[in-house]
This record gives structure tokens, sequence and C-alpha cells, in this order.
């Protein structure tokens, strides 16, 4: 199983097809943004967002969109809060600050933010 360290250093991108990401690792998801939609509410009845985990990568659908790369434009980013799956997810030193950027060709790049970078806690 890739982890989030693992697809930072080596710089492996996720995909996206319409309304669905697919991240190169499995993880624990505590809050989602996209557009000016900040997501914490994972749960099956959520109403923005479904999350399947598969054996090797992570699934999230957003439902409050048709296609994430009309949503997002080129010069921002989805970004995500993320502990890796094995990892304790109180100690805030295991949360993962993600920058998520749409590219052509269905690809994702998946960056660890810098502290700079405007993120809502």
């Amino acid at each position: 199983m890739m982890t989030i360290e693992n697809t930072i250093k080596n710089k492996l991108k996720g995909l996206y097809y319409g309304n669905r990401m697919i991240l190169p690792f499995n993880c624990h998801l505590l809050k989602v943004i996209i557009e000016d939609d900040i997501i914490m509410d994972f749960s099956p009845s959520s109403k923005s967002i479904y999350v399947h985990e598969e054996e090797n990568f992570t699934e999230i659908y957003f439902k409050l969109f048709k296609n994430i790369k009309d949503a997002v434009s080129k010069y921002e980013s989805i970004k995500l809060i993320a502990v890796e799956k094995d990892k304790d997810i109180f100690n805030f030193d295991n949360h993962y600050k993600l920058a998520v950027h749409i590219e052509d060709e269905h690809k994702l790049t998946i960056d660890k933010t810098d502290e700079d970078i405007l993120f809502i806690e």
C-alpha cells in the first residue's frame, strides 16, 4: 500500500473523472475544501461527499459537482487534511495538509502545502 509520504516524495499522480477523485493511497480524511465548500461530514449520508476505499487507493466523489475540473480553476486547488491509515489521528503531527491540483488528461498533482499557504483550520 502506498502512503501519503511516499506519494509526495515520489511525486505520484492521482486521477479524476467527472466528480470522482482517486488518490493513490489510503487515508482518513478530516477536512476537504473545494471552492467555497468546507466538508467535514464524511458519513454515508453526507450530501456533499462520498468516500470509498479500495485496497490501494481512495476514491472521493463530490456530490455537489458534476465535474471537478469545471469547479476548480487552474489557479486553485482542492485542499485536504488527511492522516495515514495506520497512524494516530489524535496526534496532530500525523496530519497532512495537502493541495490537489487538477491537470490535463485526468491527472492530479498532490503536494504537501507550505505553512504560508492559507488553510482554514
